[in-house]
C-alpha cells in the first residue's frame, strides 16, 4: 500500500503539482478580491466572499501554497542530484508534503468563515501552525541526513540555500506566530507589532529569497552550460543575507513608538542589503555573460533571468521606501501593495516557475508538452507584474498626496476607482497564466515525449562550482 511514496522523485513531483494548483486557487481569490474593490456590493450576500476574508486566502495561498511549495518541489530534486545521492527518505518528504498542504488547505476552509489569528501573514490558526512546523522539521531532518550520506564532497550553494531555509524558518515561524499563546496567536501592545514585523519581513528574506536563489543557482548554469562565476562569491552572499536580513522588519512600523535605535538600524541595514543582493546578481549575470540568447530561448531560463531583473527592482524600491520621508507619502497606500506584487509575483514567482519548467522534465523523464505555452505564461505574468507595479504605484501616490494635503477620504475614493478597475483587469492575465501553467504541467506528465534514460542521467547531475 502506498508503494508510490517510495518512488524516487515522487515527493518532489507532488510538491510541484500542488504548487501549480495553489497558483490557480491563490490568483482566483486575488481576482475576486480585486473585483470587490471595483464593485464592493457584488458579493454582499455571500459572507465567505467579503474582501476581509478573501484577501488573507489570496495572500497566504500564493505565499505559502504557490511559490514556496513549488520551490520546495524543485529543491527536493536538485539537492539529491547535486549531492549525487538519493533523498534519504522519500516517505519522510511525503509526510512533510501532507502536513504542509493540510495547512495551506486550511486557509480557504477557515478564513472564509472568519476563523483566523487576524495578523498579517500569520493568519493560520494554531493547529495548522503546528502542521507547518512539523512539515519544516521533517524536511530539515530529511535534507540533513541526505547531506550526511552524500557522495559529492562539495556543498554547492543551492544546497546551502535550500537546506538552511528550513532551519531559519523553524526558528522564526513560531516566534512570529506567537505559538506559545494558542488561543490568540498574539501578544498585547507594541511587542506584538515588533514580533509580527520581524516575522513578516523574515518570510520574504529567510524563506522566499533563499529558496528562489537556490533554484536560480541551479537552473542558470545548467541552461547556459557554464559553471557559476564564483562559488566563493555565492557563499559570501549567503552569509551576508542571513546576517543583515534578519532584523530589518522594523522599517514597517517607523510610525509606531519603537526605539529610535531600532528605527535607525532597520533603515540603515535595509540599504546595506545591497551587498548580498548585488553579490548574487553579479554572480548570476557574470555566469551568463555571452549566453543571453540561450537563456532567453530556454523556457526556464527566460523565467530565471526575468526573476533576477525583478529581484533588482524589488531591492532598489525596498530600501528607498524604508526612508521615513518616503514612507510619509507611501506607507499604508497601494504603493506598498505594488511593491509586494513586484517581490512575490515578480521575483519569487518567476524563480519558482522557472525552476518548475526546468526540473519537471528531469523528474518525469518527459519533455515539456508545450514550450510555446511556457512562453505565453511568461508574457502574461510579466504583463501582470509590470501592470500591477505601475497601476498600484500611481494609486498609492494619489492616496499619499491626498493625505499630505488633508483631502477627505470620501473625495479620494472616486479618484482611485479607475486604478482599481485596471488592477482587476490586469489580474485576469495572471489568472489565465496560472491555468495555462497547470494545463501544461498535467499534459507534460501525461503526454510529454519521453526523454530517454541516458538523457535523464546526463541532465540530472551536479552543477560545476
Amino acid at each position: 500500500m502506498f508503494a508510490f511514496t517510495k518512488k524516487e522523485g515522487s515527493a518532489a513531483l507532488a510538491f510541484l503539482i500542488a504548487g501549480s494548483v495553489w497558483f490557480v486557487v491563490g490568483t482566483l481569490y486575488g481576482l475576486l478580491s480585486a473585483i470587490t474593490l471595483v464593485a464592493p456590493e457584488i458579493f454582499n450576500n455571500i459572507p465567505e466572499l467579503v474582501f476581509s476574508r478573501m484577501r488573507p486566502i489570496h495572500v497566504n495561498t500564493v505565499l505559502f501554497g504557490f511559490v514556496t511549495t513549488t520551490l520546495m518541489g524543485a529543491g527536493l530534486h536538485y539537492t539529491p542530484a547535486l549531492l549525487k545521492t538519493r533523498l534519504w527518505s522519500e516517505r519522510l518528504a511525503w509526510a512533510g508534503f501532507l502536513f504542509w498542504n493540510a495547512a495551506i488547505l486550511s486557509g480557504p476552509l477557515t478564513f472564509s468563515f472568519g476563523i483566523s489569528q487576524g495578523r498579517e501573514y500569520a493568519e493560520y490558526i494554531w493547529i495548522f501552525d503546528v502542521c507547518i512546523m512539523i512539515a519544516l522539521i521533517l524536511m530539515a531532518i530529511d535534507l540533513t541526513m541526505t547531506i550526511l550520506r552524500r557522495t559529492e564532497k562539495t556543498l554547492y550553494v543551492s544546497v546551502w540555500y535550500f537546506t538552511m531555509t528550513f532551519f531559519w524558518t523553524i526558528g522564526f515561524y513560531p516566534i512570529g506566530n506567537v505559538m506559545w499563546h494558542p488561543a490568540t496567536g498574539s501578544l498585547n501592545g507594541l511587542l506584538d507589532s515588533l514580533l509580527l514585523w520581524s516575522y513578516g519581513h523574515n518570510l520574504p528574506g529567510l524563506l522566499l529569497t533563499p529558496l528562489s536563489l537556490g533554484a536560480a543557482y541551479f537552473v542558470l548554469p545548467r541552461v547556459t552550460k557554464a559553471p557559476i562565476y564564483s562559488h566563493t562569491l555565492s557563499l559570501y552572499a549567503f552569509w551576508t543575507l542571513v546576517a543583515l536580513y534578519s532584523h530589518i522588519g522594523g522599517h514597517h512600523i517607523l510610525q509606531a513608538p519603537i526605539p529610535n535605535w531600532l528605527k535607525v538600524m532597520s533603515v540603515v541595514d535595509s540599504f546595506i542589503m545591497v551587498i548580498p543582493v548585488f553579490a548574487v546578481l553579479f554572480n548570476l549575470w557574470l555566469s551568463a555573460r555571452g549566453r543571453g540568447g540561450a537563456l532567453l530561448a530556454d523556457p526556464a531560463g527566460r523565467f530565471i533571468i526575468g526573476g533576477t531583473v525583478f529581484y533588482l527592482l524589488t531591492c532598489i524600491q525596498g530600501p528607498v521606501q524604508s526612508l521615513p520621508s518616503v514612507q510619509q507619502v507611501t506607507h499604508f497606500t497601494n504603493w506598498t501593495i505594488g511593491h509586494s506584487h513586484l517581490a512575490v509575483l515578480g521575483f519569487v514567482a518567476f524563480m519558482a516557475t522557472g525552476a518548475l519548467w526546468h526540473v519537471l522534465p528531469l523528474i518525469t523523464g518527459r519533455r515539456l508538452y508545450s514550450a510555446a505555452l511556457v512562453h505565453l505564461q511568461f508574457s502574461l505574468m510579466a504583463f501582470g507584474v509590470v501592470g500591477f507595479l505601475i497601476v498600484l504605484t500611481i494609486a498609492g501616490l494619489v492616496q499619499g498626496h491626498s493625505w499630505e494635503t488633508g483631502t477627505a477620504v470620501v473625495r479620494v475614493l472616486p479618484e482611485l476607482a479607475p486604478y482599481m478597475a485596471m488592477r482587476a483587469a490586469i489580474g485576469v492575465s495572471v489568472l489565465v497564466a496560472s491555468f495555462i501553467g497547470f494545463y501544461n504541467l498535467i499534459m507534460t506528465i501525461k503526454k510529454g515525449q519521453p526523454i530517454g534514460e541516458s538523457a535523464i542521467m546526463e541532465s540530472s547531475g551536479g552543477v560545476t562550482p
